[in-house]
């Protein structure tokens, strides 16, 4: 089950506080709460909140979050 409507760490995927999220938007993705269906793995840029390319994912691990 998903975990809802958190902030997690671009750096480490980890779960982060609110308030640390909201003063570390460049690097923390905010989750959208609720269940999510899955068609593989995607990553997602902490800075624009907007899904990157694979390519781009893998090479900016410190500002973009893998999403299983």
């Amino acid at each position: 089950m998903a975990k809802g409507g958190g902030f997690r760490s671009a750096g480490t995927g980890r779960y982060v506080s609110a308030s640390y999220g909201r003063s570390h938007s460049r690097t923390t993705i905010h989750e959208a709460a609720g269940k999510s269906g899955s068609s593989g793995a995607h990553y997602r840029s902490a800075i624009s909140g907007r899904y990157v390319t694979t390519k781009h994912g893998k090479a900016s691990p410190g500002t973009t979050v893998r999403e299983d």
